[in-house]
């Protein structure tokens, strides 16, 4: 009975974690419709329905829930002691995926992934650029990153870069005929380029420190991103301010195409930091990566 389920479950669980028969369909390297027949084909043995299927979107039933919860960690295991049984050989192997947002990518993780999977040919690295916080573990991701202040609770988490400081930035054309602002209240007078936040769909919330106070400003104008490079594009073309981090927008406000204002209102956060579960048992492949991208300075 395991041996001829043993794969169907596996399609299953790929479609109840991804909530998607497209995306589960491209992760197990399968058509769509095989999948779906193969889905099918487990729910009529076991004579229950599995999935709730519309238009739109894919559920599990209470059966198929019951099925996830109790089955999916058993596969995790068995997948996570395959790996485990790579660091055996002489040479690190695997592949390691990463949820990131898509700053850090540029920030941190693209230089250091440069020189180490050159030292490391047979470890490969697949990285997911989202703002979403994703949970790692049921999407399948062996470690995310996110600034300090927003690693999930129960983490592992490392510090693999120093603090990030953020500038409010516009161009001189928008200030050739507009005061710069001298405190955060100011922004209510200018144009501000907004970042919408995946996670509860909100406009983010400007936020500003001087001494022992801290403000966090609404701010308005015409456009609403959902990136920082989009936010920094939108300032350069002269539609407003924008509230991006420093390192992004260094070289621009060195040559003068941008202007810093509100610098001493500006507020660090505790930097980029790497993030796992802790009941993971990081492979060799796994702990390398921690070690190459671990903040020393």
């Amino acid at each position: 009975m395991l041996r001829e389920n043993a794969n169907d479950l596996i399609a299953f669980l790929a479609v109840a974690r991804e909530r998607s028969f497209t995306k589960a369909a491209a992760k197990l390297g399968v058509s769509q419709s095989a999948l779906s027949h193969t889905v099918r084909a487990l729910e009529a043995r076991l004579g229950l329905r599995l999935l709730i299927r519309t238009t739109r979107s894919v559920s599990p039933t209470e059966a198929g829930e019951r099925l996830l919860n109790r089955v999916g960690p058993h596969f995790e295991g068995i997948e996570q002691e395959l790996v485990l049984l790579s660091d055996l050989r002489d040479t690190p192997t695997g592949k390691i995926r990463i949820n990131a947002m898509e700053f850090s990518l540029d920030l941190i993780l693209r230089p250091a992934l440069k020189k180490f999977l050159s030292e490391y040919p047979n470890i490969s690295v697949e990285v997911c650029c989202d703002y979403n916080f994703v949970d790692i573990a049921a999407q399948g991701f062996d470690a995310g990153i996110r600034l300090g202040e927003d690693v999930a609770e129960g983490m592992i988490a490392t510090r693999i870069g120093p603090d990030i400081s953020i500038s409010v930035v516009g161009s001189p054309t928008y200030f050739t005929n507009r005061e710069l602002p001298h405190t955060p209240r100011d922004l209510v007078q200018h144009q501000c380029n907004n970042l919408r936040l995946p996670t509860n769909g909100g406009l983010y919330a400007w936020e500003f420190e001087k001494d022992d106070e801290v403000l966090n400003v609404r701010v308005s104008g015409q456009i609403t991103y959902n990136s920082v490079y989009h936010l920094l594009d939108a300032a350069l073309d002269g539609f407003g301010l924008s509230y991006v981090p420093t390192d992004l927008v260094a070289t621009h406000i060195a040559n003068g195409r941008l202007i810093s204002v509100l610098d001493d209102w500006s507020r660090k956060f505790s930097g980029f930091h790497l993030y796992y579960p802790n009941r993971r048992q990081p492979s060799s492949a796994f702990a390398l990566l921690v070690d190459a991208l671990r903040y020393r300075g």
